[in-house]
Protein backbone atom coordinates (compact mmCIF):
# COMPACT_ATOMS: atom_id res chain seq x y z
CA UNK A 1 0.00 0.00 0.00
CA UNK A 2 1.57 3.51 -0.96
CA UNK A 3 2.29 5.85 1.64
CA UNK A 4 -0.15 8.94 1.75
CA UNK A 5 1.27 12.08 -0.34
CA UNK A 6 1.01 15.60 0.39
CA UNK A 7 -0.24 16.15 -3.01
CA UNK A 8 -3.75 15.17 -3.07
CA UNK A 9 -4.73 17.13 0.30
CA UNK A 10 -2.52 20.87 -0.64
CA UNK A 11 -6.22 22.33 -1.77
CA UNK A 12 -7.44 21.45 1.76
CA UNK A 13 -4.62 23.14 3.44
CA UNK A 14 -5.69 25.33 6.29
CA UNK A 15 -9.59 24.27 5.67
CA UNK A 16 -8.68 20.64 7.54
CA UNK A 17 -7.12 22.86 10.39
CA UNK A 18 -4.35 21.12 12.55
CA UNK A 19 -1.80 23.93 11.27
CA UNK A 20 0.72 23.61 14.41
CA UNK A 21 0.87 19.56 13.61
CA UNK A 22 3.65 18.63 11.47
CA UNK A 23 2.67 17.26 7.95
CA UNK A 24 5.13 14.35 8.47
CA UNK A 25 3.21 13.46 12.20
CA UNK A 26 -0.22 13.79 10.23
CA UNK A 27 0.95 11.55 7.45
CA UNK A 28 2.31 8.68 10.12
CA UNK A 29 -0.97 8.37 12.01
CA UNK A 30 -3.08 8.84 8.56
CA UNK A 31 -0.49 5.64 7.24
CA UNK A 32 -1.70 3.51 10.33
CA UNK A 33 -4.92 3.46 9.15
CA UNK A 34 -4.00 3.00 5.84
CA UNK A 35 -2.12 0.00 6.86
CA UNK A 36 -4.41 -1.66 8.78
CA UNK A 37 -4.75 -5.52 7.85
CA UNK A 38 -8.58 -5.09 7.60
CA UNK A 39 -8.21 -1.26 5.38
CA UNK A 40 -8.71 -3.27 2.47
CA UNK A 41 -11.46 -5.35 3.09
CA UNK A 42 -13.09 -2.22 4.23
CA UNK A 43 -12.49 0.39 1.34
CA UNK A 44 -12.91 -0.80 -2.52
CA UNK A 45 -13.74 2.57 -3.65
CA UNK A 46 -16.51 5.20 -3.76
CA UNK A 47 -19.48 5.94 -6.07
CA UNK A 48 -20.53 8.84 -4.46
CA UNK A 49 -23.77 7.40 -4.66
CA UNK A 50 -24.69 8.56 -1.07
CA UNK A 51 -26.26 5.50 0.40
CA UNK A 52 -24.38 5.36 3.46
CA UNK A 53 -25.24 8.86 3.87
CA UNK A 54 -28.91 8.07 3.87
CA UNK A 55 -28.81 5.31 5.98
CA UNK A 56 -26.59 6.79 8.51
CA UNK A 57 -28.47 8.09 11.17
CA UNK A 58 -25.66 10.30 12.85
CA UNK A 59 -25.80 11.64 9.68
CA UNK A 60 -29.61 13.07 10.47
CA UNK A 61 -28.02 15.10 13.91
CA UNK A 62 -24.74 15.88 13.02
CA UNK A 63 -22.28 17.72 10.32
CA UNK A 64 -21.01 13.77 9.35
CA UNK A 65 -21.27 11.79 5.87
CA UNK A 66 -19.74 8.39 6.12
CA UNK A 67 -19.35 9.30 2.32
CA UNK A 68 -16.33 11.61 3.04
CA UNK A 69 -14.47 9.64 5.00
CA UNK A 70 -14.44 7.01 2.50
CA UNK A 71 -13.98 9.62 -0.19
CA UNK A 72 -10.98 11.24 1.93
CA UNK A 73 -9.13 7.83 2.63
CA UNK A 74 -9.37 6.48 -1.06
CA UNK A 75 -7.39 10.09 -1.82
CA UNK A 76 -5.06 9.53 1.10
CA UNK A 77 -5.94 12.89 1.76
CA UNK A 78 -3.98 12.87 4.76
CA UNK A 79 -4.75 16.57 5.84
CA UNK A 80 -8.45 16.08 5.34
CA UNK A 81 -8.06 12.78 7.34
CA UNK A 82 -5.72 13.51 10.02
CA UNK A 83 -9.15 16.54 10.88
CA UNK A 84 -11.62 13.54 10.18
CA UNK A 85 -9.66 11.35 12.97
CA UNK A 86 -9.62 14.77 15.65
CA UNK A 87 -13.23 15.58 15.01
CA UNK A 88 -15.80 13.45 12.59
CA UNK A 89 -15.04 9.72 13.75
CA UNK A 90 -16.87 10.86 17.47
CA UNK A 91 -20.11 11.36 15.82
CA UNK A 92 -20.02 8.09 14.18
CA UNK A 93 -22.49 5.40 16.03
CA UNK A 94 -20.93 2.48 15.41
CA UNK A 95 -24.08 1.23 14.09
CA UNK A 96 -22.91 -0.13 10.31
CA UNK A 97 -26.01 1.34 8.42
CA UNK A 98 -23.55 2.12 5.83
CA UNK A 99 -22.81 -1.72 5.39
CA UNK A 100 -26.04 -1.60 2.47
CA UNK A 101 -23.41 0.13 0.23
CA UNK A 102 -23.42 -0.86 -3.35
CA UNK A 103 -19.53 -1.13 -3.41
CA UNK A 104 -18.80 -3.18 -0.91
CA UNK A 105 -17.48 -0.17 0.85
CA UNK A 106 -17.37 -0.47 5.37
CA UNK A 107 -17.26 3.29 6.29
CA UNK A 108 -18.16 2.36 9.83
CA UNK A 109 -15.38 -0.05 9.74
CA UNK A 110 -13.07 2.75 8.29
CA UNK A 111 -14.33 4.86 11.71
CA UNK A 112 -12.72 1.92 13.70
CA UNK A 113 -9.65 1.82 12.66
CA UNK A 114 -9.57 5.51 12.66
CA UNK A 115 -11.08 5.22 16.43
CA UNK A 116 -8.06 2.53 17.33
CA UNK A 117 -5.48 4.62 16.20
CA UNK A 118 -6.66 7.86 17.66
CA UNK A 119 -6.49 6.00 20.95
CA UNK A 120 -3.74 4.16 20.33
CA UNK A 121 -1.78 7.16 19.63
CA UNK A 122 -3.01 9.10 22.93
CA UNK A 123 -4.91 11.82 20.37
CA UNK A 124 -6.46 14.86 21.75
CA UNK A 125 -9.68 13.66 19.98
CA UNK A 126 -9.64 10.73 21.83
CA UNK A 127 -8.86 11.59 24.96
CA UNK A 128 -12.04 14.68 25.00
CA UNK A 129 -14.49 11.19 23.56
CA UNK A 130 -13.45 9.16 25.61
CA UNK A 131 -13.79 11.72 28.92
CA UNK A 132 -17.60 10.64 30.31
CA UNK A 133 -16.61 7.40 29.63
CA UNK A 134 -14.44 7.13 32.76
CA UNK A 135 -16.33 6.15 34.78
CA UNK A 136 -17.79 3.30 32.66
CA UNK A 137 -15.42 1.61 31.63
CA UNK A 138 -14.08 1.39 36.00
CA UNK A 139 -17.08 0.59 36.14
CA UNK A 140 -17.13 -2.35 34.00
CA UNK A 141 -13.81 -3.75 35.25
CA UNK A 142 -14.78 -3.27 38.79
CA UNK A 143 -17.94 -5.23 38.67
CA UNK A 144 -18.44 -6.74 35.20
CA UNK A 145 -21.77 -4.54 34.62
CA UNK A 146 -22.25 -1.10 32.67
CA UNK A 147 -24.20 1.53 33.67
CA UNK A 148 -26.18 2.77 36.79
CA UNK A 149 -29.03 5.27 37.03
CA UNK A 150 -26.75 7.86 38.79
CA UNK A 151 -24.31 8.03 36.05
CA UNK A 152 -26.49 9.14 33.20
CA UNK A 153 -26.08 12.98 33.69
CA UNK A 154 -26.66 15.73 30.52
CA UNK A 155 -23.28 17.02 31.24
CA UNK A 156 -21.39 12.87 31.18
CA UNK A 157 -23.36 12.33 28.13
CA UNK A 158 -24.92 15.11 26.16
CA UNK A 159 -24.31 13.13 22.64
CA UNK A 160 -27.20 10.91 24.46
CA UNK A 161 -29.99 13.36 24.02
CA UNK A 162 -32.80 14.80 26.40
CA UNK A 163 -33.56 11.45 27.83
CA UNK A 164 -30.58 11.35 29.63
CA UNK A 165 -32.10 14.52 31.48
CA UNK A 166 -35.19 12.90 32.21
CA UNK A 167 -33.22 9.85 33.63
CA UNK A 168 -31.14 12.01 35.70
CA UNK A 169 -34.28 14.27 37.04
CA UNK A 170 -36.05 10.92 38.09
CA UNK A 171 -33.42 8.91 39.83
CA UNK A 172 -35.88 8.00 42.93
CA UNK A 173 -38.32 6.74 40.32
CA UNK A 174 -35.41 4.89 37.76
CA UNK A 175 -34.14 3.60 41.62
CA UNK A 176 -36.95 1.48 42.90
CA UNK A 177 -37.22 0.13 39.03
CA UNK A 178 -34.10 -1.35 38.98
CA UNK A 179 -33.33 -1.15 42.25
CA UNK A 180 -29.09 -1.50 43.34
CA UNK A 181 -27.69 -3.31 46.07
CA UNK A 182 -27.85 0.25 47.53
CA UNK A 183 -28.94 4.12 46.75
CA UNK A 184 -25.91 4.67 46.02
CA UNK A 185 -26.12 3.11 42.81
CA UNK A 186 -22.38 2.35 42.78
CA UNK A 187 -22.94 -1.32 43.05
CA UNK A 188 -25.46 -3.34 41.12
CA UNK A 189 -28.77 -4.92 41.38
CA UNK A 190 -26.86 -8.47 40.40
CA UNK A 191 -24.18 -9.92 41.02
CA UNK A 192 -21.48 -11.37 38.32
CA UNK A 193 -19.41 -14.45 39.23
CA UNK A 194 -15.44 -14.26 39.97
CA UNK A 195 -14.81 -16.00 37.06
CA UNK A 196 -16.67 -13.68 34.67
CA UNK A 197 -14.61 -10.87 35.80
CA UNK A 198 -11.32 -12.96 35.43
CA UNK A 199 -11.88 -13.76 31.92
CA UNK A 200 -12.71 -10.41 31.28
CA UNK A 201 -9.72 -9.00 32.61
CA UNK A 202 -7.55 -11.73 30.57
CA UNK A 203 -9.44 -10.59 27.43
CA UNK A 204 -8.65 -6.94 28.24
CA UNK A 205 -4.98 -7.46 28.98
CA UNK A 206 -4.42 -9.87 25.84
CA UNK A 207 -6.08 -7.72 23.12
CA UNK A 208 -4.48 -4.67 24.37
CA UNK A 209 -7.70 -3.09 25.69
CA UNK A 210 -6.18 -2.45 28.87
CA UNK A 211 -2.90 -0.70 26.85
CA UNK A 212 -5.13 1.60 24.87
CA UNK A 213 -7.09 2.90 28.09
CA UNK A 214 -3.42 3.94 29.41
CA UNK A 215 -2.93 6.24 26.70
CA UNK A 216 -6.21 8.37 26.94
CA UNK A 217 -6.28 8.32 30.86
CA UNK A 218 -3.48 7.54 32.77
CA UNK A 219 -4.89 8.01 36.33
CA UNK A 220 -8.19 5.19 35.74
CA UNK A 221 -5.30 2.93 33.54
CA UNK A 222 -3.02 2.46 36.78
CA UNK A 223 -6.71 1.92 39.02
CA UNK A 224 -7.61 0.05 36.42
CA UNK A 225 -4.39 -2.37 36.56
CA UNK A 226 -4.09 -2.54 40.38
CA UNK A 227 -7.73 -3.71 40.87
CA UNK A 228 -7.24 -6.19 37.95
CA UNK A 229 -3.99 -7.72 39.07
CA UNK A 230 -5.27 -7.89 42.51
CA UNK A 231 -8.08 -10.17 41.33
CA UNK A 232 -5.78 -12.06 39.53
CA UNK A 233 -3.39 -12.76 42.39
CA UNK A 234 -6.35 -14.05 44.47
CA UNK A 235 -7.16 -16.51 41.82
CA UNK A 236 -4.14 -17.87 41.38
CA UNK A 237 -3.13 -16.50 37.71
CA UNK A 238 0.05 -14.21 36.83
CA UNK A 239 -0.06 -12.62 33.41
Amino acid sequence: MPAPTATADLKVGDVAGYADIAFEEKQRIVSLVIDDPRFTDYLYGCYECGICVAACPSARFYDFSPRRIAQALARRDVRLVYQQIQEDIWECSQCFSCLRCPRGNNPGGLVTIMREVAVNNGLASAREALEGYSRIIYKIMSTGTQVSPDMLQPDAFPDWGPEVKDVSDNLALWRRALPPETLHTVSTGWDVSDQTLIELYLIWFETGALNMIGEVDKGLHMILEEVMQDRLEEAGIEI
